[in-house]
């Protein structure tokens, strides 16, 4: 049950449509961090710091369909403004779907794609750190795999929350220094994969690295990311993808996306080969990839990829 959590102030935040609500609230509900964030009754809420204050966020599409209503509780509802640009990216507010469909529409399949899917977004990310835990514990594992992996990390490394908005809404995600400094052994995780998590988050910690795009160029960050052991292209396009907002990211290595690029054209059967074939959909190749792995998860029932 969704408790008022005093005080809260709520804003309209206008969108581009078409808008794909439901796709997205499958997306982040098959992904959600338990404790820290949960969809309910078509609402998806977390709990959230921001300026170093706590509280808990809540978003719904608002009754005029027009507009989602995004609502901070508690000592955050002062920041309800300043929050508007941070949940617009997060639900890939500022797209021009209709800009975006046509172009990919060039392509006969991606066209039917979008067909089917049209205001299809880019689920993004509140908390860039948080995304690219999420993104470096998925590496070579399921989408299950790792959400109960980032469970147990929260579990390990978070906090508590003693009077939260929802049941659901235990824990607030472990801050850098937190995960740096944990105890992960036996978390289900290979040893090396743990040794980059933590040379991550440390390295975040110390100001070394800021995964906020708004601090930095994303070529910059892609390279600074490239460099760190563990790290590879995979992971920093996901992360380009969703944390960054780069509409172009292309995370060429992932399987789900070569498969089926592979069923499309069976020519397709090296890395290069698939890369050049997504040229064709630039400057859109992170919503190419969302319709190809909507596809995956449209037949097989679930959600898939990334």
């Amino acid at each position: 049950m969704v408790q008022s959590l005093q005080p809260h102030a709520s804003r309209l935040i206008p969108f581009n449509p078409p808008l794909d609500w439901q796709r997205m609230l499958d997306f982040f509900a098959a992904r959600m961090t338990a404790g820290v964030e949960a969809v309910v009754d078509g609402v998806y809420m977390r709990n959230i710091d921001f300026k170093g204050r706590h509280g808990a966020l809540t978003v719904e599409l608002a009754p005029d369909g027009q507009h989602l209503l995004a609502t901070a509780h508690g000592e955050l509802s002062q920041y309800i403004d300043e929050l508007i640009v941070p949940v617009s990216h997060m639900f890939d507010l500022y797209a021009e779907p209709q800009m975006i469909d046509k172009a990919l529409s060039q392509d006969p399949w991606l066209a039917s794609l979008v067909q089917r899917r049209p205001g299809l977004r880019v689920p993004g990310a509140f908390s860039g750190f948080e995304l690219a835990v999420r993104t470096v514990v998925g590496q070579q594992v399921s989408v299950k795999g790792a959400t109960t992996i980032v469970g147990r990390l929260v579990q390990r490394a978070g906090v508590q929350v003693s009077a939260g908005l929802h049941e659901q809404l235990a824990w607030r995600f472990p801050t850098p220094d937190a995960l740096a400094q944990a105890n992960l052994d036996k978390i289900g995780m290979p040893g090396k994969r743990v040794e980059t998590l933590q040379r991550l988050a440390a390295a975040v910690a110390s100001g070394e690295l800021s995964l906020d795009v708004r601090h930095g160029d994303i070529g910059d960050l892609r390279q600074q990311l490239l460099a760190m052991p563990g790290i590879g292209p995979w992971t920093v396009e996901y992360i380009a993808m969703r944390a960054w907002r780069d509409p172009d990211a292309w995370p060429a290595a992932d399987l789900v996306l070569m498969n089926l690029m592979t069923l499309q054209e069976p020519t397709l059967l090296r890395l290069p080969q698939h890369k050049v074939r997504a040229e064709a959909w630039k400057p859109w190749r992170a919503y190419a990839a969302m319709h190809i792995w909507n596809s995956a998860a449209d037949a097989a029932g679930k959600q898939k990829g990334g």
